[in-house]
């Protein structure tokens, strides 16, 4: 079932497990101004909070996925951020469920650090990546010096950074920051099929994962497995850990509680 409700400057929509978060300022390439990222907070907030949703997938109307902050905004003296998550309601805190990007069109500066917030990226070949900040005079500030490093050789990733050129899809497929390419008008329905997959698993085990996944990096490697246990125990003593046994030996498709 769907459930379809818009909003001045996102669209959510409901399908399944999934909640599609749609940025809709096509007229200033999805800029983001005060509004939205007030609103994509909430919508990131509806993901976490909802037993019945498990996975978010972003997109930007128009052929356009975002084009970073709106700097007409910014000149007025407005703040793309919100307390406690960051530019665009997202990149200082993204959510603890999967969040899939479906860009079918150009992700630059902080566009560009929204996709980079996500886990998962779906792109059109002909899709362009970039941080151009530096030609602004400005700093990549929302997570981009820190996150693509982590997602690219270091040398790629520093030559986009100092240079601000952007790349594009088929270019940083081979190098792992998108998961997968598809046709520009497909682009949604295949983030939408990947997120699927996801939300037909255990939900308490996907966050679980990508929880240790996400922290991992910065633990010391002689508390590593201790770490691990204090995230994913619980999963195991789950009602969800139970019925994914129980289904397995009856051969048939479990139905998950979260709990």
């Amino acid at each position: 079932m769907t459930d379809r409700t818009p909003e001045r400057v996102v669209l959510t929509e409901r399908r399944g497990r999934v909640l599609v978060v749609t940025l809709n300022r096509p007229n200033v390439r999805n800029a983001v101004d005060r509004e939205m990222a007030s609103v994509f907070a909430s919508a990131m907030d509806r993901l976490d909070n909802d037993p019945d949703l498990s996975v978010g997938v972003l997109a930007g109307a128009g052929g356009y996925f975002c084009a970073g902050m709106d700097l007409k905004a910014f000149l007025r003296g407005e703040s793309p951020r919100v307390e406690g998550r960051g530019f665009a309601g997202l990149v200082e805190a993204p959510p603890a469920k999967p969040l899939i990007a479906a860009v079918d069109g150009p992700a630059l500066a902080g566009g560009f650090e929204i996709v980079l917030a996500a886990d998962l990226v779906v792109a059109a070949p002909t899709a362009t990546f970039g941080l151009p900040e530096v030609r602004r005079g400005l700093v990549a500030a929302a997570g981009g010096l820190t996150r693509l490093p982590a997602r690219l050789p270091r040398a790629v990733a520093l030559e986009m950074i100092l240079t601000g050129a952007s790349m594009t899809a088929a270019q940083l497929h081979p190098l792992g920051l998108v998961n997968r390419l598809a046709a520009e008008s497909e682009v949604l329905q295949e983030a939408l099929a990947l997120a699927e997959t996801i939300a037909a698993n255990g939900p308490l085990a996907v966050q679980a994962s990508k929880k240790v996944v996400t922290e991992s990096p910065g633990w010391p490697p002689a508390e590593a497995f201790e770490r691990t246990r204090r995230i994913v125990m619980p999963v195991f003593d789950s009602n969800d850990a139970r019925e994914g046994a129980a289904a397995f030996t009856e051969r048939r498709t479990p139905v998950w509680t979260g709990s």
